[in-house]
């Protein structure tokens, strides 16, 4: 990727793979697995169905970020998405709509996870992997931000300058 003619390394499929791809896959497997408990305990199946149908989907993610990573990587072009729904909306060649589906959909994880107080039944060791992918998510985000911006500035000056 460039901005005017110079490589991004924040805006590379791989960085975004890393810090934007994966913490969504932790979000959802430990969502996937918070249901599969709570079904357990309050007897109903199909929540523990639910719950490992996301840990499946979160589990597929993983492999197309990471296979979209080491792909372009290697500077290859690829029709691999960062996630099964953006894969999905390949079918539809709206792929990045769809990926700001599962997005959303992510963030609707996070903020149900919060708010329902299910984040206290994390383990410890699923709390600090809950606060990586937390702290890798949003301090990149703030990152690219930066850098888009930062670019974005100095192209506008430089084309005034001209």
């Amino acid at each position: 990727m460039t901005t005017s003619g110079r490589k991004s390394l924040f805006l590379s499929p791989a960085f975004l793979s890393v810090t934007i791809g994966v913490p969504f896959c932790v979000f959802k497997y430990l969502f996937g697995l918070l249901a599969i408990r709570q079904g357990e305990i309050s007897l109903h199946p199909e929540l523990c169905l639910f719950g490992w149908v996301v840990v499946v989907w979160a589990g597929v993610d993983l492999v197309l970020n990471l296979v979209r990573s080491v792909v372009t990587s290697l500077g290859r072009r690829t029709t691999i998405q960062f996630c099964l729904i953006a894969q999905t909306g390949l079918l539809f060649n709206r792929p990045t709509l769809f990926l700001a589906l599962d997005t959303l959909l992510s963030f609707g994880i996070i903020c149900f996870v919060l708010w329902s107080g299910w984040i206290a039944r994390l383990k410890p060791h699923e709390s600090y992997l809950w606060y990586a992918a937390t702290t890798v998510n949003l301090i990149s985000l703030a990152v690219v931000n930066l850098w888009t911006e930062y670019h974005r500035n100095s192209d506008t000056q430089g084309d005034a300058a001209s």
